[in-house]
């Protein structure tokens, strides 16, 4: 079974944060410390609430005066860890719960991302003051740090998954194009992900937003293709006819699914088989596919709720295409299955060709 993420927050990390600590703060009281984050309820955090509590304890354990705190937290953190772990963002972490008031906790969250992200610390600062931040965001977009770009980036995110929303960004993401403009074409694949997942994020409260963008970027380079694609993956997934076309995929009215074939029960833990052929119904072939396959997920409310997976994407030279596809039901973190009746569907280019059902038993 795979380690837990709160496991980060470990003795190994508390050992090496202390001796980092004791380095270069010799009042520095390690046993008090440890006492402190090792209570009673530690095993029972989990991954963002060890984190928090370690901020804490640090808080009771550094100088009294911010200030202090911050240069000690400012040498600590150079190369704490290794480069995208998970630990370092304590650092963030513990100017977002103590700094939002203090001159200089910007300025430490860009020396901080450097060294982890302050993805999720600088999101309080632009909800207090969202014109002063989001212009520094900017100026962060500019930086010779490929971090810091990206955490101007994936910061300013209207739905940053596991963050506090953005909710004036999520009514009129107009600040953030800017940035993402900017970054659009950054020479690090990293940051380019970034800017398509806010695209995506975007796309989800102000789809017409995001269209407009791939209108002005697409065909600029290989890269912004790629940006805008990824960033409209959740238009794409919903059949906007719009989007679709924009990217070169026509209504499928020239060709047809017939004889599907899939487990009319499929027990929990096994696999659903399906197979499917696309038929050109006209003398041109099949063309610049988009094929998709839906569940219709039984909920434990007793409704069902879509979800949509890709196939395959491309241009199809034949007449006729054979299609088999597997979806497992064997258990995962991120979605639990309820017995009962599933609907299964086949989606060309966004639209639904053909729609069965099927069991899903115990």
């Amino acid at each position: 079974m795979p380690e837990a993420f709160k496991n980060v927050f470990n003795p190994e990390f508390v050992h090496e944060l202390i001796g980092r600590i004791k380095s270069c703060y010799s009042d520095f009281d390690e046993v008090t410390f440890q006492a402190l984050v090792f209570d009673d309820n530690w095993e029972a955090r989990e991954l963002k609430q060890r984190m928090r509590h370690i901020s804490i304890c640090l808080r009771q354990s550094l100088p009294e005066d911010l200030s202090a705190a911050y240069d000690i937290i400012h040498q600590v953190a150079i190369d704490f860890g290794e480069e995208m772990d998970i630990a370092p963002m304590v650092f963030p972490d513990f100017v977002e719960h103590y700094g939002l008031e203090h001159t200089d906790s910007l300025n430490m969250l860009e020396h901080l991302t450097r060294h982890s992200s302050s993805e999720f610390a600088v999101r309080p600062f632009i909800i207090q003051d969202q014109d002063t931040v989001m212009n520094l965001m900017y100026k962060w977009a500019k930086s010779d740090n490929y971090h810091v770009r990206r955490c101007a980036s994936e910061g300013t995110r209207p739905r940053l998954p596991w963050a506090m929303a953005l909710p004036a960004l999520k009514k009129d993401p107009a600040p953030i194009l800017p940035i993402l403009e900017q970054l659009k074409d950054d020479p690090e694949l990293y940051v380019r992900r970034s800017v398509a997942n806010n695209l995506n994020d975007i796309a989800k409260d102000n789809p017409d937003v995001v269209i407009s963008c791939v209108k002005a970027w697409l065909g600029q380079s290989k890269n912004i293709d790629w940006v805008v694609k990824h960033g409209c993956r959740t238009l794409l997934k919903q059949g906007h006819p719009e989007v679709l076309a924009l990217f070169g995929f026509a209504p499928p009215e020239h060709l047809s699914v017939t004889g599907l074939k899939y487990n009319n029960s499929v027990s929990m833990g096994e696999a659903l088989n399906f197979s499917f052929e696309l038929i050109s119904d006209d003398i041109q072939p099949l063309g610049k596919l988009r094929l998709e396959f839906a569940i219709d997920f039984m909920k434990a409310n007793g409704k069902q709720a879509r979800k949509v997976f890709k196939i395959s994407e491309g241009a199809v030279h034949e007449k006729r295409k054979s299609v088999t596809k597997t979806f497992s039901f064997k258990p995962i973190t991120t979605r639990k299955y309820y017995k009962g009746e599933h609907g299964l569907a086949i989606l060309v280019n966004g639209v639904e060709m053909t729609h069965s059902s099927f069991l899903l038993c115990p």
